[in-house]
């Protein structure tokens, strides 16, 4: 569903809500989605409502609710509680991108140039490692970053070449963060027009890939202990995981295999064995049906609980070995 309408966005949130509902495992990121929608319908004292319900309940990305929290509350007119928050949130330090590139977003958004461009160089100085592969969320961070300082008319420097390199799409960052542009949309000239619309289609085309997420394929990674169990409750699937080893290479194998073949968003998804009866019973039939994993995935998956497929070649490795990517599964 892609709704279009504030209606529609209502209508989305109030399924989210639903869906938490029913799996209070899953939560946090429902109810974070579902604000998002409330957001888009125009309801940001509910989206508001929203986050600080998830705020008192300890939950795992407090630093990212309070960034999204600050941005919806400045757009409707608390922008001293908001200005608040965002210093708490720059004062925290946070370990991960989102809440560094939210609230320099919200800065940016109204007008507060220096302020955001002083945000996005913190995070970057935090999160920015040169011995290890850029993820595609500080990928992002870089690109704010660069896009903020073009409008400020900064010269580049590390972190402008650094974006610049990790930028693979047909229009270069500097073309597409160019102040000019926004006078070419007004321009009579179908040569000036239709160069603008090439910039413009390069633009969506990388906020699909961000947006497309949960991931549309998505791989079932069973910890160990709960293989163990699912095989001893239901031997029938013994056929599809022979050994805990055979299923690990067997995940690596595929997800390979989909990125060569051009699938793009792959994740992987743990599943545990009560997750999966529960599933099985929504579905009126029997846990020893094989058919029934890939809809489980997808399930878990719609449910934000996919993580990305591959990691960056330092970070942990999916397998929960301890080792780091390049060291296990993602060694060539």
């Amino acid at each position: 569903m892609r709704p279009d309408m504030p209606a529609d966005h209502t209508t989305e949130a109030e399924r989210l809500l639903r869906t938490a509902g029913r799996y209070p495992e899953d939560r946090e990121p429902l109810l974070l989605r579902a604000a998002a929608y409330l957001e888009l319908a125009g309801d940001r004292e509910r989206a508001t409502s929203l986050y600080d319900d998830l705020l008192s309940s300890s939950p795992a990305s407090p630093l990212l609710i309070r960034s999204l929290k600050a941005s919806n509350l400045w757009e409707y007119g608390h922008e001293a509680e908001a200005r608040a928050i965002i210093e708490g949130v720059r004062s925290a330090r946070p370990e991960e991108p989102a809440p560094w590139e939210i609230v320099a977003e919200t800065l940016e958004a109204h007008d507060e140039l220096e302020e955001a461009e002083a945000t996005f160089t913190e995070g970057a100085r935090l999160l920015v490692d040169p011995a290890e592969e850029i993820s595609y969320a500080v990928q992002s961070l870089l690109t704010g970053r660069h896009r903020v300082r073009r409008l400020l008319a900064r010269t580049h420097d590390e972190y402008d070449t650094l974006a610049d390199a990790l930028h693979t799409a047909d229009v270069p960052l500097d073309e597409l963060h160019d102040p000019k542009r926004l006078w070419s949309l007004g321009s009579s000239d179908p040569a000036e027009l239709q160069a603008e619309i090439t910039r413009l289609r390069s633009e969506l085309g990388s906020y699909r890939t961000a947006l497309s997420r949960p991931f549309p394929v998505a791989v079932l990674h069973w910890p160990e202990a709960e293989l163990d169990e699912l095989l001893a409750a239901y031997p029938e699937l013994e056929s599809e995981y022979p050994t805990y080893r055979a299923h690990l290479t067997d995940i690596e194998a595929s997800l390979r295999e989909l990125a060569a073949s051009g699938t793009p968003n792959l994740g992987i998804v743990p599943a545990t064995v009560p997750s999966y009866e529960a599933f099985a019973a929504s579905e009126s039939t029997t846990p020893s049906n094989a058919d029934l994993l890939p809809q489980y995935a997808t399930t878990l998956a719609a449910r934000g609980r996919a993580t990305a497929w591959p990691p960056a070649r330092g970070a942990a490795c999916w397998c929960g070995s301890g080792r780091t990517y390049g060291g296990c599964h993602g060694a060539d």
